[in-house]
């Protein structure tokens, strides 16, 4: 059975996106790109918490797992199951994202799945027409359900980063507090260019996130200081301590905002997403959808 015959038929109903009304929307959902070439540093973890703590916001948001690992997708707790269609789908067969998306047990968070078959999505899309876009294409119909839609990468600055970059208005470089992390920002800031010259003028650095951020070592600040002694203003403030809390929420495919709440680290990402919506020109809004 091939994955495209797999993928229709299951097919799903578009009511799971219920709809809004309109006037507490806006007008089109912001795309926001979580990148770094370097591993380990922290994109998945703020993929995934960010998007939640936004959720709880009262924000409808949508995290897209572009990264073969498939780390946001059990992260949030979801479960592609054999058959089942998933970003690879959309990337490569054309098909509807609306229909792939997954909700979440937090309310107001869904996820656009990945699966290790997107692994071969780099190899398929080399002789795909427009083949940068076509992420970008397959979330425009999504534009106004979501408030804020966040696209976690691999870890490389292949076709499927491209694709995330072409597609977001901003984006999000964690930045893990060692040296280690500190090469290859440079790169990801000239590839960045190059992406707003030739695919999306529109595409900016929203800013830098400091990652697992240990505040008993002079190093974590040393890399802090050099990150901002580069980046300046386009730092956010917020600082992501190392965690117990953060590293043990995965495994039970939970944002930390939904299970625990209280810790350093969910307090942490609540500031970090006060800072985020005030750079993209966003507020808080209320479980009935009015701004807070």
């Amino acid at each position: 059975m091939t994955r495209w015959y797999r993928y229709w038929a299951r097919a799903r109903p578009a009511s799971l996106l219920p709809p809004v009304p309109r006037e507490t929307r806006e007008p089109r959902a912001q795309i926001l790109t979580i990148a770094n070439q370097k591993g380990g540093v922290g994109k998945t973890t703020t993929a995934v918490n960010l998007a939640g703590t936004l959720a709880t916001l009262g924000l409808r948001i949508l995290l897209v797992d572009l990264d073969p690992q498939a780390n946001a997708t059990s992260g949030v707790g979801a479960r592609v199951q054999p058959g089942q269609a998933s970003v690879y789908d959309v990337l490569v067969c054309d098909a509807s994202a609306k229909e792939v998306i997954e909700p979440t047990s937090v309310p107001d968070l869904f996820v656009l799945p990945a699966t290790l078959d997107l692994a071969g999505a780099e190899i398929e899309l080399v002789s795909a027409f427009s083949r940068e876009q076509k992420l970008r294409r397959a979330l425009q119909p999504l534009s106004a359900d979501f408030d804020l839609i966040l696209i976690d990468c691999p870890p490389s600055l292949g076709l499927l980063t491209v694709n995330a970059l072409s597609a977001g208005d901003g984006v999000i470089v964690p930045v893990q507090c060692e040296y280690y992390a500190l090469e290859g920002l440079h790169t990801l800031q000239h590839n960045t260019d190059l992406i707003r010259d030739h695919l999306n003028p529109g595409l900016q650095i929203t800013g830098y996130v400091m990652t697992m951020m240990d505040g008993r070592t002079r190093l974590s600040q040393q890399v802090v200081d050099e990150v901002i002694g580069h980046f300046g203003e386009q730092v956010f403030r917020t600082r992501i301590p190392r965690s117990v809390r953060l590293a043990e929420a995965p495994s039970y495919g939970l944002p930390i905002s939904a299970f625990d709440p209280a810790c350093r680290g969910a307090m942490a990402y609540r500031r970090l997403a006060g800072e985020l919506l005030a750079r993209v020109g966003l507020t808080e809004r209320s479980p009935q959808g009015v701004p807070a």
